[in-house]
């Protein structure tokens, strides 16, 4: 049996989307890829491309930079959701200068109230500097909390350092 909600962290580039991407495939589910980055460069245009090449076939994608519970509410028993990622999502609010707690809110309702498997990719930023200026800390600070409320709602959370995966809570299907 699959998780309900599996959470997926790590550092950048510690291959964490890599491992989240082949959990979902290994589902055998219909894969949905729900994509929360903005472009607004031609790096983070290329990084996209990347990632899109890395997962190949047979994902449908839907963009949500904001709002990911109509993104989850169609979702059903035969679906897998790939959440690329929390961190992302999180940056565009603060950003936007949103209500980071209400958004946080809705989106782990929206998780809970979906019958579909998710996977939720999030980075860990809180090992280490302290950043120099105010909207980094803000940012660490709220990275922070987010990871913590997405952990104690997944029933599988896995932490990817190097490629490999360590399992933090639950187990593997």
């Amino acid at each position: 049996m699959h998780p309900n909600l599996t959470f997926v962290l790590g550092g950048a580039a510690s291959g964490k989307s890599a491992f989240a991407e082949q959990l979902a495939v290994l589902s055998g589910k219909n894969r949905i890829y729900v994509a929360t980055s903005q472009v607004f460069d031609d790096e983070m245009q290329s990084k996209i491309c990347q990632h899109i090449k890395q997962r190949g076939t047979g994902w449908d994608t839907i963009e949500a930079p904001f709002d990911l519970a109509p993104a989850l509410k169609d979702l059903g028993p035969s679906h897998v959701c790939l959440i690329d990622c929390a961190t992302m999502w999180l940056t565009n609010h603060l950003l936007a200068e949103h209500d980071i707690a209400r958004a946080q809110t809705a989106f782990l309702d929206a998780c809970a109230a979906c019958p579909a498997q998710i996977i939720v990719v999030s980075n860990e930023v809180g090992q280490g500097i302290v950043p120099e200026n105010a909207l980094s800390r803000r940012f660490r600070e709220a990275q922070g909390r987010l990871n913590i409320a997405i952990a104690a709602q997944a029933d599988l959370v896995v932490q990817v350092i190097a490629g490999l995966p360590r399992v933090l809570k639950g187990q593997m299907p």
